[in-house]
């Protein structure tokens, strides 16, 4: 997200007059005005969107790892599930699985997982109490029928079925009733913006107005997350004594409000409040208040902030729950489509290419509870976490808790969700860039579109227009603020206007079947600054990490799958020899994106870069040292490393010191720049 974007809005924030008028920034001149609480963009149904390529060799892996199988080897989600009707787990655990099975299942048109779906799906909706509520009798928490609010509406968006509305209708309405005398607490109450979005959903197709009334009655019991940033206390790591020193009748606040996957959640907070209660600038300026807040003090190079499973600062050996991620995703692509800022489909793309695939192993068999941007190694280590468990680093089927076991599902999938988007003016949009085919209605006329794109790998993506009839609609091109120089071309001819960087490109015109667009973005190796003034490399969208071999070492078998260790087989400790100005020179290797996208015996780019190995940088219990600070001198010989994708490396440096320019380089570098 570009800095001017984030600061001007920023101190627009108290002005709320005129709101209504204003265009989202990155949609440019060519956008038509947002009226208040009208979003910039509408998701597409679940079914339009069907991943390509890569990504859908993506989605079967997970399809044939834990997310199609867990059902079969974890009891939580089993035939005994309490969301099954069964006497087992009847908290979020079913909801969390099927909130990421069901949109799996239809992309990938399965009809083995789409039965594991209904029969989640098809107990809910057949088992609703004649009070109105839904889901296992044993348990009244209002937390876990949140996420299930998300699986209905997800699955009527894709069926139609006649029994979802007036299921979740009746449900609303005793909630209503019921919430002055038992209302939201714990979970619920600091996620309450996530049923808040679909109680909007609901009431955008009946027009029920008690589901506004049910709204604002959510808001007023819910943790103010626009206040909480606003006078942000927890810029540091959130410490177990801090924690515990917070408890009040049984609840901990502080600790709810510094819990990471609170936050990701949290993050979809302004564009939920928008879409209902209008106040553009305020609440974009609540919305990039957050991000940038937690930017500030808890960001890491993978595009994500710390969370172990707390707020845990900038260092980069500390690490970021699963969850956190996934919900993070989710909520940037809540606000993505409300705000239709163009540098929040860059910040997706940046999470969903880097931290989305960095915990888990290859085939998507076990993954990580928490996942370190410098993580030399995985093991039962009490470090670096300060309220997490020893197995937080683990491959497994459950390390440290089994919520990420559950939730992790809907990443990829809800990111396929989101490629594509829908205008106001009834055009369509290219929000994140991924393989796949789209089929939708565009002013009565059925257009069916084919993105083939090695994209995040390379910079080129080809769009073929394929309509049933000649039609004349907009489309729109996101173009990330990285990708200087980028050009487009319609059936071989330069589109005339200047394709600006952060900003949507739009091509109005008459479309006829066969007409192809061509988007090539150039990516060019760049060099970010993070904690001790470390050095991350990117190119395009993904953050590029050293390798030090990897030794898989079986911890313990979990039926069909396993728990693991990782150990490294080489050196991490290096110093790089590069910077802002000579990043863009550093060589890049290139090959056929693999049958898994994201293993590191193939990945489809590299970067080769000089380092040098730095003796003084040291591990503690298996735990990097912090990057050292400032500009550092080695006397080990000059090596050439090949760094490889975020998400490729299961043991990683991803933010290196930078080393002292050798004598010469700085004055040659600038002579050719100049």
């Amino acid at each position: 997200m570009g800095e001017i974007t984030r600061r001007e809005f920023i101190e627009m924030g108290a002005i709320a007059a005129g709101a209504a008028a204003l265009v989202p920034s990155g949609l440019g001149e060519n956008a038509a005005p947002t009226e208040r609480g009208t979003a910039a963009f509408q998701p597409l149904p679940l079914g339009e969107i069907r991943p390509a390529g890569w990504l859908r060799r993506q989605l079967r892996i997970q399809a044939d790892g834990l997310g199609g199988h867990l059902d079969e080897i974890w009891p939580d989600v089993g035939p005994n599930s309490g969301w099954l009707g069964g006497t087992g787990e009847s908290w979020e655990r079913g909801p969390y699985f099927v909130d990421g099975l069901l949109p799996l299942a239809w992309q990938l048109d399965d009809d083995v997982l789409k039965a594991k779906a209904m029969r989640f799906i098809n107990w809910t909706l057949d088992h609703q109490q004649p009070s109105g509520m839904i889901g296992p009798a044993t348990n009244d928490d209002w937390w876990p029928r949140m996420v299930m609010l998300k699986v209905l509406a997800q699955y009527h968006d894709a069926t139609g079925d006649p029994r979802v509305i007036p299921v979740m209708t009746r449900y609303f309405h005793y909630q209503l009733a019921a919430l002055p005398m038992r209302p939201l607490r714990d979970w619920g109450k600091y996620r309450w913006q996530d049923e808040v979005l679909i109680v909007g959903w609901l009431h955008q197709r009946t027009g029920d107005q008690s589901l506004l009334q049910l709204a604002e009655l959510l808001k007023t019991q819910g943790h103010d997350w626009a206040g909480e940033f606003r006078a942000f206390e927890h810029t540091g790591v959130t410490t177990r004594a801090s924690l515990d020193s917070a408890a009040v009748g049984g609840n901990k606040p502080d600790g709810m409000a510094t819990h990471g996957v609170n936050n990701g959640q949290a993050i979809k907070t302004a564009a939920v409040q928008f879409r209902l209660w209008g106040d553009l600038a305020a609440e974009r300026a609540n919305f990039y208040r957050q991000v940038d807040t937690l930017d500030r003090f808890h960001g890491l190079p993978n595009g994500m902030f710390s969370c172990d499973e707390h707020l845990a600062g900038r260092d980069p050996s500390h690490g970021t729950e699963l969850c956190t991620v996934v919900e993070t995703l989710f909520s940037l692509e809540v606000a993505l489509a409300a705000f239709g800022d163009a540098g929040i489909g860059d910040r997706i793309e940046k999470i969903a290419y880097n931290a989305l695939p960095g915990p888990f192993d290859d085939a998507m068999w076990a993954h990580q509870y928490n996942q370190q941007p410098n993580q030399i190694l995985v093991g039962l280590n009490s470090k670096p976490w300060t309220t997490d468990g020893p197995e937080s680093n683990l491959y497994g089927l459950e390390p440290n808790f089994g919520c990420c076991t559950a939730n992790f599902h809907q990443g990829w999938p809800k990111l396929t969700s989101h490629l594509w988007m829908r205008s106001p003016d009834d055009g369509l949009v290219a929000a994140i860039y991924a393989p796949c085919d789209v089929a939708t209605m565009v002013r009565k006329a059925r257009v069916a579109l084919r993105v083939e794109t090695d994209y995040p790998f390379k910079g080129d993506v080809k769009i073929t227009v394929d309509p049933e009839r000649p039609v004349r609609f907009p489309v729109r091109l996101r173009i990330p603020a990285w990708a200087r120089g980028a050009t487009i071309q319609i059936n071989g001819q330069s589109d005339k206007q200047e394709v600006k960087p952060e900003t949507f490109a739009v091509m109005d015109r008459l479309w006829s079947g066969g007409d192809v667009i061509t988007l090539r973005m150039p990516m060019a190796p760049a060099a970010t600054r993070w904690f001790n003034d470390s050095l991350a490399l990117n190119r395009g969208p993904l953050v590029f990490s050293l390798d030090p071999g990897e030794s898989w070492v079986k911890l313990r078998d979990r039926g069909m799958t396993a728990d693991w260790q990782v150990y490294p087989l080489g050196f991490w400790n290096y110093a790089l020899q590069v910077d802002e100005k000579s990043a863009a020179e550093i060589e890049v290797i290139q090959s056929s994106v693999g049958a898994r996208p994201f293993a590191a015996a193939a990945t489809a780019a590299k970067l080769r870069v000089k380092a040098r190995r730095l003796d003084s940088w040291r591990s503690e219990d298996g735990v990097a040292a912090a990057p050292p600070a400032g500009q550092q001198t080695s006397v080990l010989p000059e090596e050439f490393l090949e760094l490889i994708p975020y998400g490729a490396a299961k043991l990683r440096i991803t933010a290196f010191p930078q080393l002292t320019p050798a004598p010469g380089t700085e004055k040659a570098s600038a002579s050719k720049l100049s």
